[in-house]
């Protein structure tokens, strides 16, 4: 049986950049995701709106900007960020809908009372264990009624301990040495893997790559599984999936930035109501779009002005729309609390303005990323560049910083000073006010005192 209104599954993965075969890493195995992909479409220009998990996490869960909705940083421990309790989100809407809802996998989100989920696991039951976590749902799909699944994947984020048998390894991407039960680890080596742009090719980077690359092939089988299910269970044929990452990978010049390796990520959409499979769509998305998108899916989206974002579900079909947006905007304030460094964020798909609203301020690194033996050899050993920047441009950021995407997708040479840009560095920073006196921006201030 079928029925008018779509299931829905939306995946969010932990820290997972635009590494997929489908998406261009030639090294890594992905091969569920890239059925995904050949069954769908993969979006290019999709975007988070803040580089954080938990922060991240709440754009997706509301469809507002999450200086707006009250989740500066992340929520959990000492940080303590959290929505703010009049915040109406996706799950209470869906509910509201007449749809089942569940949560499975990792939280990260703030205070519990506002996301209503009609179910919804213990956080961190499964741990890193995807092929688990989504055998766990299938009683929750094999309902006859229409429904949401909020899948969240702890992989690959960094964590895990050390690993005194590689000098190269002292930060774990889960347990690289132990298979779960019923799935089976895949083991890359150091030298098969593909290093990107953005990062320095030292021994320590390709260790922890391929650690990375393992915990994303763990993702992959969960994500194989839970196609599975729903094929099995009769589903399959009426859901919409997405699949998408809160933010870029857990490395320097990525997670925490609003650069691209930050802030460009996956967007899968396998939809039953969509005729193209296989093809790629270059329509400018973001996080806060989401809310918006599965509204319209569930036949609820009834009040868009109430959102930031808005819903892309007509454009899945376009490979390039012409009646669509012509920019985003990303907005980040804290990752941890520690680490307070807000930056607003155009994005165009030629350009890309910043601005670094606390520029006097050296760049600091969340607590996992200083760890990692990637940036502590880096500085060890004295390295001036790190990928296609200067560690000290990383750092020691300007107010203003401008890329021409398309000359320079490395983001490495700064135009913002030059003078045949003065005017679109004008144009960008009245784009950003605008945008933050309409998403009621607290930082819009900092024009005027800082």
């Amino acid at each position: 049986m079928t029925h008018e209104r779509p299931n829905i599954v939306l995946m969010v993965a932990d820290d997972h950049g635009l590494d997929t075969q489908s998406y261009g890493n030639p090294a890594i195995k992905t091969p569920c995701l890239d059925t995904l992909a050949l069954e769908g479409v993969i979006f290019t220009n999709a975007f988070c709106t803040t580089a954080s998990c938990a922060a991240s996490r709440s754009v997706i869960l509301t469809g507002l900007y999450n200086h707006a909705n009250g989740t500066y940083g992340h929520t959990h421990g000492c940080h303590h960020f959290a929505c703010f309790d009049d915040v109406v989100t996706l799950p209470a809407l869906l509910n509201e809908a007449g749809y089942r809802t569940a949560r499975v996998g990792k939280m990260h989100y703030a205070p519990e009372r506002i996301f209503p989920f009609h179910q919804g696991h213990p956080a961190g039951m499964f741990g890193r264990d995807d092929v688990r976590m989504s055998e766990a749902c299938r009683e929750f799909v094999r309902v006859d009624k229409p429904f949401f699944l909020y899948w969240c994947s702890h992989n690959p984020h960094r964590g895990g301990g050390k690993l005194e048998s590689h000098p190269c390894k002292p930060d774990r991407f889960g347990n690289p040495d132990k298979s779960f039960p019923g799935d089976e680890e895949m083991i890359y080596s150091d030298e098969e893997v593909f290093v990107p742009n953005y990062l320095p090719d030292t021994p320590e980077v390709r260790a922890e790559l391929a650690q990375y690359c393992q915990s994303v092939s763990r993702l992959d089988r969960g994500v194989g599984r839970l196609m599975q299910i729903l094929k099995e269970e009769g589903k399959y044929n009426n859901t919409v999936v997405i699949y998408i990452s809160d933010n870029g990978p857990a490395f320097h010049g990525a997670k925490t930035t609003l650069y691209e390796p930050g802030m460009n990520l996956p967007c899968i959409v396998k939809s039953p109501i969509h005729q193209n499979r296989g093809t790629a769509c270059d329509g400018l998305v973001t996080w806060a779009d989401l809310t918006p998108t599965i509204l319209d899916f569930a036949g609820a989206y009834v009040n868009p002005d109430a959102f930031h974002g808005r819903s892309f579900k007509d454009i899945i079909n376009q490979e390039s729309p012409q009646d669509w947006r012509e920019e985003v905007y990303a907005a980040h304030t804290f990752h941890e609390i520690t680490n307070y460094y807000p930056m607003r964020v155009v994005r165009t798909k030629k350009y890309k303005f910043i601005w670094n609203i606390a520029h006097p301020l050296t760049y600091s690194s969340a607590s996992d990323l200083w760890r990692a033996s990637s940036w502590q050899g880096a500085l060890r050993d004295g390295l001036v560049k790190y990928g296609g920047r200067t560690i000290d441009a990383y750092l020691h950021r300007a107010r203003f910083e401008l890329y021409d995407l398309e000359q320079d997708a490395d983001e490495a040479i700064n135009l913002a000073e030059e003078r045949e840009y003065a005017s679109l560095v004008e144009e960008f920073c009245r784009k950003l006010q605008k945008f933050q006196r309409e998403t009621n921006d607290p930082w819009i201030h900092k024009w005027e005192y800082d």
